[in-house]
């Protein structure tokens, strides 16, 4: 199964950025399962085989659209240990949150408990499948293994140095103490017999049973500051998205702690500017001043929902957009940059013939997370924690408690000519850039949605760990477009890719008025769409 695009089907559409974990899930979708149960197929198989981007020791949130109509948002983020204190870190000799190592693995998983809720959410919606079978593919590349796909050869090299000598690492995705090549086979086995567990006990034992006990104690040895006490007590939560009303219709995305908040307000910015002609100068301008009008609030005013005074969908009123969109330049690029942030993520989509559509972000962060592997239960912890700040007035200020800034967000669209789209991307910074990209090529300006997912892209800022804060563009754009940014102001870097992994690994799914479902995923991943 190599499809980058797949329509037409009748019963449902999933899609992945590995090639295993869509087959993974079109077999659920085979099996009877709908499009809830298929993805949570898909959350555990890709990070069986694409661990360098996500695993079981992250977070993750859901969007999904029930046949009814209604929008829900699962919230699987974890909160900072008890032991997680600025004190700790300054006691430690640390001047900022560290990136790496057993002090970056400070905050709870997140991602198992919201599969857990996703599970009941699809009990709810005639979902039938049991749990071992959902997550037995998973299993089985765990445990008799996977082929290393050319990012994760890549990044392993890239971040050598800053992970070779984090506890689990090397044992887990070093071959003889070096990065593995592409197309090596390697094997999980501890993160094989977890899930296997997991599928017997419940998905609550990764919190509150052995899985929670086992972690607990390989974190307390090696000093992270999460304790037993900080898993048993989590539990992700059900609460309404944040939504906004444009032009083709109201568009979904998942509240704070994440930015979903921003990249609703990119396309209601966008909306506001009535461009008539994509991949003009106006259209890629324009999404890129909407950007930085997003971000700017964004920086100000998202962090844990626990510190936020009135709701956030007053930056979604019309009348604070109106105002944003009236600040927006067409002809000239506003000073740029301002403060970053930096991720990596899988996006997954999934639609079933029933009605069901769902947006699924999974992620540890930076490629490999902490770096940290406990080594009872193979769990890759994540590093989310290093968002929070050592500076106790700041936004994000670190706290036993809390949780930190989230670049995550996945979108949903429920358009009015009456299809339902999910879609998003992985890549910090980028993933409301790509969101904007995406939904204007495919929705606004009616292009494929292969085509859409293929052109060009650009990025305003930092991802994968990169210091940029220039405009970056892939090479593909037309060199009198290029033009035109560098003359509006905007500081261009035209890189030598056709093609970039900076660019990030977006994808979609889309339920059709007529039933049919259709998937399309990124050329620059290792993915594809599948259906039935």
């Amino acid at each position: 199964m190599t499809n980058l695009h797949t329509a037409g089907h009748r019963r449902g559409v999933v899609a992945a950025p590995h090639a295993a974990a869509a087959e993974d899930g079109r077999a659920i979708l085979a099996e009877g399962g709908n499009a809830i149960e298929a993805m949570i197929a898909m959350a555990a198989s890709v990070a069986a085989v694409y661990p360098h981007m996500n695993h079981i020791g992250g977070d993750g949130f859901w969007l999904i659209r029930e046949p009814n109509g209604r929008v829900r948002a699962i919230m699987g983020a974890g909160r900072a240990g008890a032991k997680a204190t600025v004190r700790f870190y300054r006691d430690a000799g640390h001047h900022e949150m560290p990136t790496r190592g057993p002090g970056a693995a400070l905050t709870v998983p997140g991602a198992i408990a919201g599969w857990q809720r996703a599970f009941d959410a699809a009990r709810a919606h005639r979902g039938r499948l049991p749990l071992d079978l959902l997550l037995s593919a998973a299993i089985r590349h765990a445990r008799e293994g996977y082929k290393v796909t050319r990012s994760q050869g890549a990044l392993t090299r890239d971040k050598f140095a800053e992970l070779e000598k984090v506890p689990g690492f090397g044992e887990a995705f070093l071959v003889d103490g070096k990065a593995p090549d592409e197309g090596a086979t390697m094997k999980q086995p501890a993160l094989a017999a977890t899930l296997d567990h997991l599928a017997n006990a419940g998905l609550a034992d990764f919190y509150r049973g052995d899985v929670g006990r086992e972690m607990a104690a390989d974190l307390e040895r090696i000093g992270s500051p999460v304790t037993r006490e900080d898993l048993t007590k989590y539990e992700a939560f059900v609460t309404d998205p944040l939504s906004v009303n444009v032009s083709a219709g109201t568009l979904y995305n998942t509240p704070a702690p994440t930015q979903g908040l921003a990249s609703l307000i990119i396309l209601a910015l966008y909306d506001r500017l009535r461009i008539g002609d994509g991949e003009s100068f106006a259209h890629i301008h324009g999404l890129i001043e909407a950007t930085k009008r997003a971000f700017l609030v964004r920086d100000r005013v998202v962090t844990d929902p626990d510190r936020i005074d009135g709701p956030l969908s007053r930056f979604l009123d019309a009348a604070f957009l109106d105002g944003e969109a009236a600040k927006i330049d067409p002809k000239k690029a506003a000073p740029w940059p301002d403060p970053s942030a930096r991720g990596d993520t899988i996006w997954m989509g999934a639609a079933d013939a029933s009605g069901l559509v769902v947006s699924y972000i999974q992620s540890i962060y930076w490629e490999f997370g902490s770096g940290v592997v406990l080594p009872k239960t193979g769990v890759l912890m994540q590093n989310r924690g290093a968002s929070f700040s050592l500076d106790e007035r700041a936004l994000n200020a670190l706290a036993p408690g809390r949780r930190p800034f989230h670049t995550l967000n996945p979108a949903l669209a429920v358009l009015k000519d009456g299809r339902v789209m999910a879609y998003g991307t992985m890549g910090g910074e980028g993933q409301p850039q790509t969101q904007s990209a995406l939904f204007t090529r495919h929705v606004t300006y009616k292009q494929p949605l292969e085509r859409a997912l293929d052109a060009p892209r650009w990025l305003l800022g930092r991802t994968w760990g990169s210091s940029h804060m220039n405009l970056r563009l892939e090479k593909r754009f037309d060199e009198r477009l290029v033009d035109r940014l560098m003359s509006a102001g905007h500081d261009v870097d035209v890189l030598d890719a056709d093609y970039s992994d900076t660019m990030g690994h977006a994808g979609a799914v889309v339920l059709h008025p007529d039933g049919t479902c259709e998937g399309g995923h990124d050329p620059r991943a290792d993915g594809g769409a599948a259906g039935v």
